[in-house]
C-alpha cells in the first residue's frame, strides 16, 4: 500500500496533525510551506511576515542562501563520524567562535536544553574538583519564572506548574530566588553554592528585563563568593538583543555562555557551552558526550551562520530596529497595552488583563499577514528576524496598530 500522504489545503494538513500527532502543542493554525528572509507562504500561498524567527532561532532570516550552500557542500562531503575521530570542521568552528565570543572553550551539543544539561553537571563537578564542597552536596540557584528547557532536570526547577505537573521526581539540588533582586542571591549563596544559572531576559517568561545594574551586580556576588555565572543565552545571544550577547549591556563576562538557536540560522540543531573560565576543564574523556555533537555538518552550518552576523551587520541592525519597533508601539494609543518592553528585537507587548488574553490577539494579526505568539497568556511576543527593515517594520505597524487599536 502507498503510505504517500497528497494534501490540497490547509485543513487537511491540520487535520493530519491532529490525527497522528502528540497534542503538546497549541499552534496557530497557519500551515507553512516555505520561506525566504523574514517572510514566509503558506500551502496556499498566503504570505505573511514572521515576527517570531522560531524563538530567535532565525536571526539570519529564513533559508539563508550561504548557509544552504554550506550546508549542501558539507553534505555532499561528511555529515557524522561521531566524536570517536576528529574531523576539519570541528577546531575550525572551535576557533572561531571562541575569538568571536571572547571565549577560551567550546562544548558542542544539539539542542539548548542539552546545553544547559552540559553546564549544570561541569557547575557540579567544578564545585567538587576545584572549590571542593562535599561530594553530592553542591547548589544552583536559579529564578523564579525561568525557562531552560524541558527535560527532567530542568523542569525540576521551574515554577512552572504545568510544566511540572505529572513528570516528578525531581532531582535535588537547585534554590529558587526572584529574577532580577540581587540581593536575594547574595542571601540564598551557601558554602555549597557552585553556581547562579540565570537568562540576561526572561524570554519565555513574558520578556522581563531586570532592573539596571542586576548583571553587574550578579556578578559581583558571584565573584566574591567564588560561584560560576551561567547566563543561558540561547534567546538573547547572537545578535538578538542589539548586543552579540545580552551580558554585553552591562559590560560584563559570565564564566559559562549558553548558546544555540540561531547558532545554525534555523538550518540544523547545534547548540554550545562557552567557557571564560576553568570550569570546561573540568571533564576528562568519558565524564560527558553526543553523538551528534559538533559534528561536521553541524559545524559547517553554524560557522557560516557566525559569520553572517558578522558580515550583515546584523547585531547592529537589531539594535537599530529594535529600537524603532519599540518607539513605535510606545506611540500606539491602545486600550489593551499594559507595557511594552524589550532590547534589540526580543520585544514584549504585555496586554492588560481585561484584554482578555493574547492569543485572540495574535490570530487577528494572522489574519492581517503577521506571525506572532503569545507567552505566559497576557504577552505578545515579536521577535523578527535581525534582517528586518525599515519598510518591513513599517508594513507590519500598519497591521499591528488597527488589531491592538480598534
Amino acid at each position: 500500500m502507498d503510505s504517500t500522504v497528497t494534501l490540497s489545503n490547509a485543513q487537511s494538513f491540520i487535520e493530519l496533525e491532529n490525527e497522528f500527532g502528540a497534542r503538546n502543542y497549541a499552534p496557530l493554525d497557519v500551515v507553512l510551506a516555505r520561506g525566504q528572509g523574514v517572510w514566509v507562504w503558506d500551502v496556499e500561498d498566503n504570505k505573511y511576515l514572521d515576527m517570531l524567527a522560531s524563538y530567535s532561532a532565525l536571526n539570519q532570516g529564513h533559508c539563508h542562501p550561504r548557509i544552504l550552500t554550506a550546508l549542501i557542500e558539507q553534505a555532499k562531503k561528511l555529515t557524522l563520524v561521531s566524536r570517536a575521530f576528529r574531523t576539519d570542521q570541528l577546531g575550525p568552528f572551535y576557533k572561531e567562535i571562541c575569538e568571536m565570543t571572547h571565549s577560551h572553550s567550546v562544548l558542542p551539543m544539539n539542542s539548548g536544553a542539552e546545553a544547559v544539561e552540559t553546564a549544570l553537571k561541569a557547575a557540579r563537578k567544578w564545585g567538587y574538583k576545584v572549590k571542593e564542597i562535599p561530594e553530592n552536596m553542591a547548589e544552583i540557584i536559579v529564578c523564579a519564572n525561568n525557562f531552560h528547557g524541558r527535560t527532567i532536570t530542568i523542569v525540576g526547577f521551574s515554577t512552572e506548574s504545568q510544566y511540572r505537573d505529572g513528570f516528578g521526581p525531581f532531582a535535588p539540588g537547585f534554590v529558587t530566588i526572584p529574577f532580577g533582586d540581587a540581593e536575594a542571591l547574595e542571601w540564598a549563596i551557601t558554602p555549597n553554592t557552585v553556581a547562579f544559572l540565570v537568562e540576561p531576559i526572561q524570554g519565555e517568561g513574558g520578556i522581563i528585563i531586570p532592573p539596571a545594574g542586576y548583571l553587574k551586580k550578579v556578578r559581583e556576588i558571584c565573584d566574591r563568593h567564588n560561584v560560576l555565572l551561567i547566563l543561558d543565552e540561547i534567546q538573547t545571544g547572537l545578535g538578538r538583543t542589539g548586543k552579540l550577547f545580552a551580558e554585553e549591556h552591562e559590560g560584563i563576562e559570565s564564566d559559562l555562555t549558553l548558546v544555540g538557536k540561531a547558532l545554525s540560522g534555523g538550518f540544523y540543531p547545534i547548540s554550545a557551552v562557552l567557557s571564560n573560565k576553568e570550569a570546561l576543564s573540568v571533564f576528562n574523556p568519558g565524564d560527558h558526550g553526543s553523538t551528534f555533537g559538533g559534528n561536521p555538518l553541524a559545524c559547517a552550518v553554524a560557522r557560516e551562520a557566525l559569520k553572517i552576523i558578522k558580515d550583515e551587520n546584523l547585531i547592529e541592525n537589531s539594535m537599530v530596529m529594535g529600537n524603532y519597533l519599540i518607539q513605535n508601539l510606545n506611540r500606539l494609543s491602545s486600550p489593551y497595552i499594559k507595557e511594552v518592553r524589550g532590547k534589540g528585537l526580543l520585544v514584549g507587548v504585555e496586554l492588560k488583563k481585561s484584554a482578555g488574553g493574547a492569543r485572540r490577539f495574535c490570530e487577528a494579526l494572522m489574519e492581517k499577514g503577521i506571525l506572532c505568539k503569545e507567552t505566559h497568556k497576557h504577552v505578545i511576543r515579536f521577535a523578527p528576524p535581525l534582517t528586518i527593515t525599515k519598510e518591513e517594520l513599517d508594513w507590519a505597524l500598519e497591521r499591528i496598530e488597527p488589531v491592538l487599536c480598534p
